[in-house]
């Protein structure tokens, strides 16, 4: 598996000073293993750019600096990263420092181990640092989209994951992809494992994302996904007979 190339996808909006402590903690849970990361800056206006070209030139790893010239989302943030990556397996952390890299490893190596059926591992929190009425709504968003998708995955609002690329890159996108990943794996035919992870405080800066000016949005998305899955069936795995 170390020889596997991974592309770890980074999205993230003014996190300057979080990058480095990040990058840092990224070289040793991946020590020994075969891997690039790629930075894409959503429409920074911080010290993104400079930190970054600074990282670049001390790291022994590939970190690549894609860049949206405006801010446009975490979900295009993952899919910019997906389509430039050169790894078989994208893992994505969220920019802030609250995911801990120690888990990207775990990830993956749950993901290949699951064989060619699994098409994603997704993390699940334990722990949660947010503020209480954050977590719940939280887990009242991911209470309703499970009983309305059935993707029996009880956090996808993770920034953990690992993705088979060319998997990844299939699924259908629109703003808020990210936070339907299982469900959209399952869509294509494939599986999803499972992994606790362990929630941690941000380190500096503040959350781009707020409660409710993503509610009506996330109800908007979670009704298209649900016309999706009732209107497209299960992809089916096709395989060439030979009758020669």
């Amino acid at each position: 598996m170390a020889d596997k190339l991974i592309s770890i996808v980074i999205p993230c909006r003014n996190e300057a000073q979080n990058l480095p402590l990040l990058l840092d903690e990224i070289q040793a849970a991946m020590a020994g293993r075969d891997f690039e990361v790629i930075v894409v800056d959503d429409g920074s206006t911080d010290e993104t750019p400079q930190t970054l070209a600074a990282q670049a030139a001390l790291r022994p790893f590939a970190v690549r600096h894609l860049r949206h010239e405006k801010s446009s989302g975490q979900s295009l943030a993952v899919r910019t990263g997906a389509w430039a990556a050169r790894g078989s397996v994208v893992a994505t952390v969220d920019g802030d420092g609250q995911n801990d890299p120690h888990y990207i490893p775990v990830l993956i190596d749950a993901l290949l181990a699951a064989g060619p059926q699994a098409g994603a591992a997704q993390g699940q929190r334990l722990k949660r640092r947010d503020s209480r009425v954050k977590q719940l709504a939280s887990r009242f968003a991911n209470w309703l989209r499970n009983a309305i998708l059935h993707d029996e995955t009880r956090d996808t609002g993770c920034g953990l994951k690992a993705v088979h690329t060319d998997i990844l890159r299939k699924l259908p996108f629109f703003d808020g992809t990210h936070r339907f990943v299982p469900a959209l794996v399952i869509q294509e035919g494939f599986g999803v494992v499972h992994c606790d992870v362990v929630d941690r405080s941000r380190r500096h800066g503040k959350s781009n994302y707020g409660i409710f000016d993503r509610g009506l949005q996330g109800a908007l998305d979670l009704a298209g996904v649900w016309w999706l899955r009732r209107r497209r069936r299960r992809m089916p795995k096709a395989r060439e007979i030979s009758h020669g």
